[in-house]
C-alpha cells in the first residue's frame, strides 16, 4: 500500500505530538521538516533524516506531500493552510485554526471546492473522559445539556511570554488565556451542547502579568438557540495547573469532567466514571501532561479520511464552530488595551 507521504511545519514544542504519531503509522512516511529558524530545522532533518525547509513554500512545492502538519505560531496557521490547500495538500493545523474568523471561513471555502481534508487539532475530544461523557448525550441517557460550566486555574509566568517571540502579542498569538489554553475546555462544552450559539458574553483583563500585551484573565457567558447555557471562567496566574473542570447539568443526570477523568450521576441513582488510559509503548520525548495524549486518534482518523475520501471528524468546518465562539469573546472586548503591571 502506498505510504501518505507527510510534513511537517514548525518544530517547536508541540512537534512531539505530531511526528511521534507519523513515525509510527506504517501507512505514513515523514518526508520533510521546515523551521525558520536554521538550527532548530537542521536538527529536526539530521534526527529524522529528511530533508530540512527554511521556506513551508518551498517545502510544499519541492516536496508535494500529502498532508502537512502546522505547527506553527497562530498568526500563521491560516497562511500556511491557505497555501497547503492552493496547491493540492491537505492541512492539518494545531489549534486554533486561525486569530481572524474571517480567514478561517476563507480556508474552509478553498477545503470545499478544491475536495481537500482540512484537519484541525482539538485533541481533547478523544479523552476517555470527554468520550464517555459525549457518548451518553449522544445516545439520549443523559438528555440535553442545560447548563455548562468550564473553570481553568494554570500558570504561566512572566517568562513564559518573554522567552516566546510570539506568545503574549495580539498579532502573533491572537490573545492570551481564551485562545490558547482555555480554547479546548470551551470545545468541549461547546460540543457536548451542540447547539448553534446565539449570545455571547465576556470580559478580559491582565491581572498580573508584566511582559504581555494580552488578556491573562477572561469570562464570560454563552446563551444557545435552544435554552442551553455556557458559564466560563480561566487565568492563568495559579501556582499549578491544577485540573480543568467542566460541569453538565442534563435533563437526566449530571457530569463531572477533567482532562483526565470523569463521572456521571444519572437522576436514576447509577454512576458511571472513567479514568485517562495511556498507552505506554508510545513514547513522546518531553511531552506536557496537560496537552494530554489524545493527538495521536486525532492524527489517526485524519489520515484515515485523506485515504478514504471521508470528513474528518474535526474538519475546519467542525472547528469553526468554537471559532466563532473566540472571536466574539475577543470582539466583544476589541480595542481594550491591558497595560502591563508595573508591581
Amino acid at each position: 500500500m502506498k505510504k501518505l507521504r507527510v510534513a511537517v511545519i514548525g518544530l517547536g514544542s508541540i512537534v512531539p505530538m505530531h511526528i511521534t504519531p507519523i513515525l509510527h503509522f506504517d501507512d505514513a512516511e515523514l518526508v520533510a521538516v521546515c523551521d525558520v529558524k536554521e538550527d532548530r530545522a537542521k536538527k529536526a532533518g539530521q534526527k529524522y533524516n529528511v530533508p530540512y525547509y527554511l521556506d513551508y513554500k518551498e517545502l510544499i512545492i519541492k516536496e508535494k506531500p500529502d498532508i502537512v502538519h502546522i505547527c506553527t505560531p497562530h498568526y500563521l496557521h491560516p497562511i500556511i493552510s491557505k497555501f497547503a490547500l492552493e496547491n493540492g495538500v491537505n492541512p492539518l493545523s494545531e489549534k486554533p485554526m486561525s486569530i481572524s474568523l474571517e480567514d478561517a471561513e476563507e480556508n474552509v471555502k478553498i477545503a470545499e471546492q478544491k475536495g481537500l481534508k482540512y484537519g484541525v487539532i482539538l485533541q481533547c475530544r478523544y479523552n476517555d473522559a470527554s468520550q464517555l461523557v459525549k457518548k451518553h448525550i449522544m445516545d439520549g441517557s443523559l438528555g440535553k445539556v442545560l447548563a455548562a460550566r468550564v473553570v481553568l486555574t494554570w500558570y504561566r509566568p512572566d517568562s513564559y511570554y518573554a522567552e516566546s517571540d510570539w506568545k503574549g502579542t495580539w498579532d502573533k498569538e491572537g490573545g492570551g488565556v481564551i485562545i490558547d489554553q482555555a480554547i479546548h475546555s470551551l470545545d468541549l462544552a461547546n460540543w457536548f451542547i451542540d447547539d448553534e450559539p446565539v449570545s455571547v458574553q465576556s470580559c478580559l483583563f491582565n491581572r498580573n502579568h508584566k511582559v504581555m500585551e494580552v488578556e491573562d484573565t477572561g469570562e464570560g457567558f454563552v446563551k444557545y438557540k435552544n435554552g442551553a447555557t455556557l458559564a466560563f471562567w480561566a487565568m492563568n496566574n495559579y501556582a499549578c495547573n491544577e485540573p480543568i473542570e467542566i460541569r453538565l447539568l442534563c435533563e437526566n443526570g449530571r457530569a463531572v469532567l477533567s482532562y483526565e477523568e470523569a463521572r456521571i450521576e444519572f437522576n436514576n441513582g447509577q454512576v458511571l466514571s472513567v479514568r485517562q488510559s495511556i498507552d505506554p509503548s508510545i513514547v513522546y520525548e518531553n511531552a506536557q501532561d496537560y496537552w494530554g495524549f489524545q493527538h495521536i486518534k486525532q492524527i489517526r482518523q485524519f489520515y484515515d479520511s485523506v485515504k478514504n475520501n471521508t470528513e474528518p471528524e474535526i474538519s475546519g468546518k467542525e472547528a469553526l464552530k468554537i471559532q466563532k465562539i473566540v472571536s466574539e469573546i475577543y470582539k466583544n472586548n476589541a480595542g481594550q488595551k491591558f497595560s502591563k503591571k508595573s508591581v
